[in-house]
């Protein structure tokens, strides 16, 4: 578990149903925890069923010390997570980024990003674990030219992720460590807080 007393920022790690979810406790949480990180998670209803059905939702609430949010509260339940110091959407399905660019909050992870991005207090970073098929879409430039002028941190770019066709590169890792070195380099120490 945990010790909050260590930590000085929080993260508000939201995850969403794409390849590499099933690997953000070892690659992702673990490091961040590592760099100082308190680590609150929530992920989008079918990701909270992926790593329910895999054991990995339990392992990463021992890990962080903290519930992981799939379901909303109660109105008159308090957060269950600690005020947020910056948002990663990580892995950021397609569907995700343009939810987030429309601003459907449809779900409780939505919800707490699309309050970030609409407050413009905390940061938000993003990186959509994509392929050329989602890029070639009509409206993919417009999801990310609205998410970029309201300042969102996009992690996108061959030097980043370098796109590929639908099922061209089974088991690609993604690039934990240049994810984790944004965040950083965005929130290099402690930080105003808000509640998630």
């Amino acid at each position: 578990m945990q010790g909050g007393s260590m930590s000085t920022r929080t993260l508000g790690l939201i995850g969403s149903a794409a390849g590499g979810l099933e690997n953000i406790r070892p690659s992702l949480i673990e490091p961040a925890i590592a760099r100082g990180w308190q680590v609150a998670v929530t992920l989008t209803p079918t990701a909270g069923t992926w790593l329910q059905d895999s054991g990995e939702l339990q392992r990463i609430e021992d890990v962080t010390g903290l519930p992981c949010r799939v379901s909303p509260r109660m109105p008159t339940e308090n957060s269950p997570h600690p005020p947020i110091d910056c948002y990663l959407v990580c892995p950021a399905s397609s569907n995700t980024v343009a939810k987030l660019a429309l601003g459907l909050a449809d779900n409780q992870a939505l919800t707490s990003v699309c309050e970030a991005i609409g407050g413009q207090v905390v940061p938000v970073v993003v990186f959509p674990r994509i392929n050329a098929a989602h890029v070639r879409q009509p409206a993919w430039n417009s999801h990310i030219d609205a998410l970029c002028s309201v300042g969102v941190h996009l992690l996108i770019g061959e030097d980043i992720w370098p796109l590929h066709e639908p099922r061209s590169a089974p088991g690609k890792d993604l690039p934990w460590s240049k994810i984790l070195d944004a965040v950083d380099a965005i929130v290099p120490g402690q930080g105003p807080s808000t509640p998630s």
